[in-house]
């Protein structure tokens, strides 16, 4: 088990593989909205959110096998007892950023599968404007927004628990 983040903090490893990803998301998501929107390229689109979907998979099981692995955010922000990072009133603190990230990090996965099912399932191959667009258009502008402000809080959460400590 690697104990260690790479990006300077005393993070775990895994939760700065997810900053990471979570930074990278986003510039991304903007690039294939501008493909589909103005280059008109349905399949660049529909590649790259697949391909962000399946990030988005691997930084949330990521995540949530490294929290299992060392019994709990808590843990990783105070991993010596005897040199506390942040005290209770601390914890508190970024407990509530935590649960303010969880209200889209939960919502997101859901979003993103129900837009990208429908998407695969409605659109002819290769992909091409029909009568999904309008309902695909919608969902995918709640994802864009749900998935931002995913990526947002959690840099926020990761800010407070180890970067302003």
């Amino acid at each position: 088990m690697i104990e260690h983040g790479f990006l300077g903090n005393d993070a775990s490893f895994m939760l700065d593989f997810v900053v990471v990803a979570l930074v990278l998301v986003v510039p991304v998501l903007l690039y294939s909205l501008y493909v589909v929107k103005f280059q008109r390229n349905f399949g660049l689109h529909r590649f790259l959110q697949i391909a962000l979907g399946v990030v988005l998979f691997v930084a949330v099981a990521a995540f949530e096998v490294d929290m299992r692995m060392h019994g709990g955010w808590e843990k990783i922000i105070n991993k010596d007892p005897e040199n506390v990072r942040l005290d209770a009133q601390q914890l508190e603190s970024v407990s509530q950023v935590l649960w303010i990230h969880l209200v889209f990090a939960i919502s997101t996965p859901f979003l993103w599968i129900a837009t990208t099912v429908y998407a695969l399932r409605r659109f002819p191959k290769p992909p091409q404007p029909g009568e999904h667009s309008r309902l695909h258009k919608t969902l995918g502008w709640i994802s864009v927004v749900d998935l931002v402000a995913t990526s947002v809080t959690g840099l926020w959460f990761y800010y407070v628990a180890f970067m302003a400590a």
